[in-house]
């Protein structure tokens, strides 16, 4: 995990440098658009509609509207100037009995890391809020919006869950209720009965998602039988470099054919040329200079002996 936020918590006088992780993920198998003709992905792009006119991210502000109509474009600059919370530190505002934050509130998780070479001031805080039975209510600014959040412990790590704002709650008012009439003593006595039949410890480990199961199976299957709905991974074409050497292979082996050595050793012209390969790896290019220096030796030795042969043949002839 890769920490998102580093800062520090401010419990009174006391200061607990943390890195924070999302402690939750989504496991959901993730779907794209496609076209259903050739399984090519479909792209968006973000069009003016005043200008029609493509417009890069870089570009584009945020704009409230107000129910007149009214349009209110803001900037960066505008946004900073509100007033947030200090962007690195988590001030602790109160501590309060867990049982009176309705779980309705609750929003994301995060878990806290220390980040100290001696973690004490860490291990005080949670080891604190582990025994007093209570919630850290703390502010959290995160991605320039700050926001109200309960600090508690979990297996010995600090825990931050934001909260949402009472206002963001909705109202459950609901006309069907109004008229509801109450239920029978009996009822509620066989009701009783029946989840104490039911109850037992909570274990999330028996609990599975068995849409995302069935899901994860079926495109596996679909995968190996090699279905028509299928669109396969093409591989990569071989790198300009390969065809390069493939290319200068040939050209040396025209070049041999032209001086006419090429015809005489055209069997040994593949294994001669990976040969001089190899030894121009390994040698740092010395081969060049050595296979100069034994043609200029060759060509001296060739000198010599043919010289004897053509006296004799001219004192023959005479």
């Amino acid at each position: 995990m890769r920490s998102i936020w580093k800062g520090s918590i401010a419990f009174g006088l006391v200061n607990v440098p943390v890195k924070v992780y999302t402690a939750t993920e989504d496991h959901d198998i993730r779907f794209h658009q496609v076209h259903a003709e050739d399984g090519g992905r479909i792209k968006y792009d973000r069009v003016c509609t005043v200008c029609g006119k493509s417009v890069a991210y870089a570009d584009i502000d945020k704009a409230y509207e107000s129910p007149e109509g009214d349009k209110v474009i803001l900037t960066d600059e505008d946004f900073a100037k509100l007033p947030v919370a200090e962007k690195h530190e988590i001030p602790v505002l109160q501590f309060v009995p867990s049982e009176q934050i309705d779980p309705i509130l609750f929003d994301r998780s995060y878990y806290l890391e220390p980040d100290s070479t001696t973690p004490k001031a860490y291990v005080l805080l949670a080891k604190t809020l582990d025994q007093v039975d209570r919630v850290a209510l703390v502010h959290f600014t995160l991605r320039q919006k700050t926001r109200l959040a309960a600090l508690r412990v979990r297996d010995g790590v600090l825990v931050l869950q934001t909260l949402l704002w009472p206002d963001e709650v909705r109202a459950a008012e609901f006309e069907s209720l109004d008229d509801a009439s109450p239920p029978r003593s009996q009822e509620v006595a066989m009701a009783q009965t029946l989840v104490d039949s039911m109850s037992e410890d909570f274990d999330p480990g028996r609990f599975t998602d068995d849409y995302q199961i069935e899901l994860k199976k079926m495109l596996d299957a679909a995968i190996e039988s090699g279905s028509d709905r299928v669109v396969r991974h093409e591989e990569a074409e071989p790198e300009q470099q390969d065809a390069e050497v493939v290319d200068l292979v040939a050209a040396l082996q025209r070049s041999l054919e032209a001086t006419g050595r090429g015809r005489e050793s055209s069997g040994k012209a593949g294994g001669a040329a990976k040969s001089a390969s190899k030894a121009t790896k390994s040698t740092g290019g010395r081969t060049a200079k050595t296979s100069a220096s034994s043609k200029s030796g060759a060509a001296k030795a060739t000198t010599k002996k043919a010289a004897p042969k053509t006296t004799k043949q001219t004192r023959k002839g005479a």
